[in-house]
């Protein structure tokens, strides 16, 4: 048999050379070499150090996150039922593994020794920080637990890898099987040119005649939002919506009662109240009490400007086509229309001024101006796909800084969405600083025979978004993996993601990279200002919706007693019953396709998206005062907050670049929902 390349040396991953057959020996043997080095540190009879012990076990196992981040990454950018079959297999390995490390007595003890010690070792806070969470990892996922419970922790935690598994796969299956094929061309007006020649070319490729609408989100968003045919509209967003909630093999609902029970009783085990108390203990947010207080303050002050939104929309509906009751499938389609009546501002015409390499370019360009990177494409590294695309990143010295994988349009065996993952972490180790591999995967409109990609703005500050988590991985400077590049608290991971957006909303960024994709003309100041100015339409309504997953989120999480729970649709009905704009849709239910908080890591943490926009707008306050590309001010957010990773308590790293506490009033104002004078 030929040598599995994922067990040889690789400084990048071998995406060529790698068959579904090598990932089960490869995973099997990294689990053997890290348990080796564990019982080494374990077994150990020299006195326990901070070296010999703490750092020791930090820099175990890097063979493992090695391969396994290349599996776990392709199972959501490139899967099929063979790796979909795969993950089923090792999850429970993985979390087995978990269990024998944080469940190892030997191991504990001598990480104990050192914990007790700390005040007494002259440590840095990074070191300082290395020593807290890896003690707080063994003690609060059962580490001082008595035998049975330590049993039991590890059926809980098999059980739910394989659950959380399942969901997504059931999520995926409903997104890939569901086909409107529409022969009419009148199903499809409205449709602007590039979305209709989309349609066509996915009919085309399957054999129909024809348009063909599909679930992912290239092709649903732009039928939602301007297509004229309201029973078309509905029914899309119909099948949309059931996702997972239907009488077939792809019903979550049992899943998702199944994942929430095992999670409280596993906090239960653990001593805590609710799976949200364990959670968030660890969180900027500290308890459920906090999250929710900062929730329906938001909510409070969100809910008179979303209704007074909701009725316009309503009465605009009304005016415009005697539509009596606005219903979801109504919301994108009037929203389009009025915000084009409003602003006189057509998403349309802004797509020619968005040509995919363009915007690539312009947020390269943004990248170097405020933090000194080049960006040159290579072909020298292996892609797992042909349309991935690959970077070198340095700085201005011509010093190497990072890896970039870049994989931007839809297909099957991709999940919807978009999002930011890495393949390698930085980290220090024997003197030389090794630098991360980093990739973001989206899903954006494929270039048709006539047309190339040309993005929607939404998609511009999608692709913005996740290259804001690109530049936290790719500056990451720390010298343990473990707290290096996005290894931060939850709730702060979305500041240099979100911070980012606010980029494209400015005259001086814009003017970088929105050229006409035919003419290469500038992007015309008056639509930049309309950007600007219909940036907080519709804000209450939006800010409603988010607040609302948050709550769902925390009512699914925070509820202590989750075995008297039946019915999911009930359950979710009452969760969104404060939020609630539109009329509830019998068929349809969030929960058993809500991949972030089921799948995902936001369980209870799904609010961090808000509590991060406050911090981002209060960043980014900070640097209109100063100039959006002011080199100190870009230099104190990259020294403070992008290089230092989880090395210390978010907040005080906050205070550092900002120079105080962040105020909400930024967001607030931002959104249009208080006064800005």
């Amino acid at each position: 048999m030929t040598k599995n390349p994922l067990l040889q040396d690789f400084n990048t991953a071998p995406f060529s050379k790698i068959t579904s057959e090598h990932y089960k020996p490869a995973i099997k043997k990294a689990i053997e070499l890290a348990k080796e080095e564990i019982n080494a540190i374990a077994e150990s009879t020299d006195t326990p150090t901070f070296q010999n012990t703490t750092e020791a076990l930090d820099y175990t196992g890097e063979k493992l996150d090695r391969v396994t981040s290349i599996f776990f990454n392709l199972n959501s950018a490139e899967t099929n039922s063979e790796i979909q079959e795969i993950a089923k297999e090792i999850s429970p390995w993985l979390s087995e593994f978990k269990n024998d490390m944080i469940l190892n007595e030997g191991l504990f003890k001598r990480v104990k020794v050192v914990y007790d010690q700390k005040d007494s070792l002259s440590l840095t806070p990074e070191q300082n920080m290395l020593l807290d969470k890896q003690y707080k990892g063994f003690a609060r996922n059962g580490a001082n637990l008595n035998d049975e419970d330590k049993t039991e922790l590890r059926k809980l935690d098999a059980e739910l890898a394989k659950l959380s598994l399942q969901f997504g796969e059931n999520v995926l299956a409903e997104t890939n099987s569901y086909e409107l094929l529409l022969t009419n061309e009148e199903d499809v007006a409205g449709l602007p040119e590039g979305a209709k020649e989309a349609a066509k070319s996915m009919a085309q490729q399957k054999g129909h005649e024809g348009w063909l609408i599909t679930l992912d989100y290239p092709s649903y968003i732009p039928f939602m939002t301007y297509a004229d045919n309201r029973e078309l509209r509905k029914k899309l967003s119909i099948a949309m919506g059931k996702k997972g909630f239907q009488k077939n093999d792809f019903n979550n609902e049992q899943i998702v009662l199944n994942i929430v029970n095992l999670r409280h009783k596993r906090a239960n085990l653990l001593g805590y109240k609710t799976h949200a108390h364990f959670v968030l203990e660890e969180r900027m947010a500290e308890s459920p009490k906090k999250v929710l207080e900062f929730l329906n303050e938001l909510l409070e002050k969100a809910k008179p400007a979303a209704k007074k939104e909701f009725e316009n929309l309503e009465n605009y509906a009304k005016k415009l086509d005697g539509i009596e009751q606005l219903l979801k499938w109504d919301s994108a389609y009037y929203s389009e229309k009025l915000k084009k009546e409003l602003f006189s501002l057509d998403q349309e015409l802004l797509k020619p001024y968005f040509k995919l390499e363009n915007v690539i370019d312009g947020v390269f360009e943004i990248s170097s101006k405020l933090f000194d990177l080049q960006f040159e494409e290579i072909d020298t590294i292996d892609k797992y796909h042909k349309d991935v695309k690959t970077y070198s990143v340095t700085n201005n010295k011509g010093e190497f800084i990072s890896y970039f994988y870049a994989d931007f349009h839809p297909r099957p065996g991709k999940r919807n969405g978009a999002w930011m993952t890495s393949y390698k972490s930085q980290q220090v180790k024997e003197g030389v600083n090794e630098r991360p591999q980093v990739s973001i995967v989206c899903n954006f409109t494929k270039p048709t025979e006539t047309k190339p990609s040309l993005l929607t703005f939404n998609e511009v500050t999608t692709l913005f978004h996740e290259f804001g988590h690109a530049l936290h991985g790719m500056l990451a400077n720390t010298t343990y993996g473990s707290l290096s590049g996005t290894s931060v608290s939850w709730d702060f991971v979305e500041l240099p993601s979100q911070v980012l957006e606010n980029w494209c909303y400015e005259k001086e960024a814009l003017e970088l990279f929105a050229k006409h994709y035919e003419t290469g003309e500038m992007i015309p100041m008056e639509y930049v200002q309309k950007i600007k100015e219909s940036a907080s339409f519709h804000e209450g309504m939006q800010t409603l919706r988010q607040l609302s997953f948050g709550l769902l989120d925390m009512s699914w999480h925070g509820s202590e007693s989750p075995d008297s729970i039946t019915s999911v649709k009930e359950f979710e009905t009452k969760a969104f019953a404060n939020t609630q704009l539109y009329p509830d849709v019998t068929e349809n239910c969030m929960s058993t396709a809500f991949s972030h908080i089921f799948q995902g890591g936001y369980s209870a943490g799904y609010y961090s998206y808000k509590w991060a926009e406050v911090l981002d707008a209060d960043a980014f306050e900070y640097f209109l005062e100063e100039g959006i590309f002011n080199k100190e001010i870009a230099d104190k957010f990259k020294n403070n907050v992008l290089s230092k990773g989880g090395t210390e308590k978010p907040m005080e790293l906050y205070k550092r670049f900002r120079g105080k506490k962040p105020n909400s009033d930024a967001l607030l104002k931002r959104a249009g929902l208080i006064n800005n004078n």
